[in-house]
């Protein structure tokens, strides 16, 4: 089922997102504290923005087990960003791969998953119907996380492309809608936990949602301060300088300290804008 981070806000090292808090990124690849089983050593990646030099981000994805690469461990130290991504994968659909490691990247966008969608297998042809040349084209792997990108980007493309998170809301509740009525016609009556988080780079939108009987949602937080230290292996959200502004979206609690994290409630948004204010909001599908 997988664990992600979603970070926005002052640069900021990886490493204080991936390896110093105490559940961190990596201690989650082994012993995840939120999820039935602790394993997820299917992969990783990482994504960061460097605008800068470009608007796209920069992705570095792996087989191996997260907490087991060097060259991931070397370069989080190096890596400073104010938008970041960070995915560990446990293989549900799809074979242990580089082209179905998260997150994806498509021009300047990013997306991860967190969940599964049930009955893939029997509405991957016709959903992958629905898709225009271009989007059918970029998909690389097997996952139903991409799928479900792809077929937000073919809406998002359909409507204009605006990037805004207005946008971004509104075209995500299309694309739950339009997967849910291929589920229907093809008769598949399967939960489907989606928790997704998509940037381009200014602005973040999380869901965590879930739907089908019985289905109980994964879990997901959000926290926010002036910024996300770590000193000395303490790591917490920093409440200094209303001037500043730092947003984490996790898939667990990366540290004990109950303050610095809010639950977001059951098929509901999370949305971190421009200005770095969160909002939580229904999801109407």
């Amino acid at each position: 089922m997988c664990r992600f981070i979603a970070y926005r806000g002052a640069p900021i090292s990886m490493s204080k997102l991936l390896y110093e808090p105490k559940n961190s990124l990596i201690h989650q690849s082994y012993h995840a504290q939120e999820r039935e089983e602790p394993l997820n050593g299917d992969g990783f990646g990482v994504a960061w923005y460097a605008q800068e030099i470009e608007p796209t981000p920069a992705t570095f994805v792996s087989i191996q087990p997260a907490w087991n690469n060097r060259n991931l461990r070397n370069i989080a130290r190096k890596i400073r960003s104010n938008c970041i991504f960070a995915h560990i994968r446990a293989a549900s659909k799809g074979n242990v791969s580089e082209n179905n490691c998260h997150p994806f990247d498509y021009k300047n966008l990013l997306f991860m998953h967190n969940g599964d969608i049930g009955g893939f297998r029997e509405i991957k042809r016709t959903l992958r119907m629905n898709l225009a040349d271009e989007i059918y084209d970029w998909i690389q792997g097997e996952t139903d996380s991409e799928h479900f990108f792809a077929l937000f980007l073919d809406n998002l493309l359909k409507n204009g492309g605006e990037q805004t998170s207005e946008n971004f809301v509104a075209t995500l509740e299309e694309t739950l809608v339009q997967l849910k009525e291929i589920l229907k016609k093809n008769g598949v009556n399967k939960p489907v936990l989606l928790n997704v988080a998509i940037t381009n780079g200014e602005f973040m939108v999380a869901t965590r949602y879930v739907s089908g009987a019985g289905a109980k949602a994964n879990t997901l937080y959000h926290s926010e301060g002036s910024r996300y230290d770590c000193n000395d292996g303490l790591c917490e959200m920093v409440q200094a300088d209303p001037s500043q502004h730092a947003v984490l979206i996790v898939s667990e609690k990366l540290t004990d300290v109950k303050k610095d994290w809010q639950e977001v409630p059951v098929n509901h948004f999370v949305v971190v804008d421009e200005n770095l204010s969160v909002s939580i909001s229904p999801i109407n599908a």
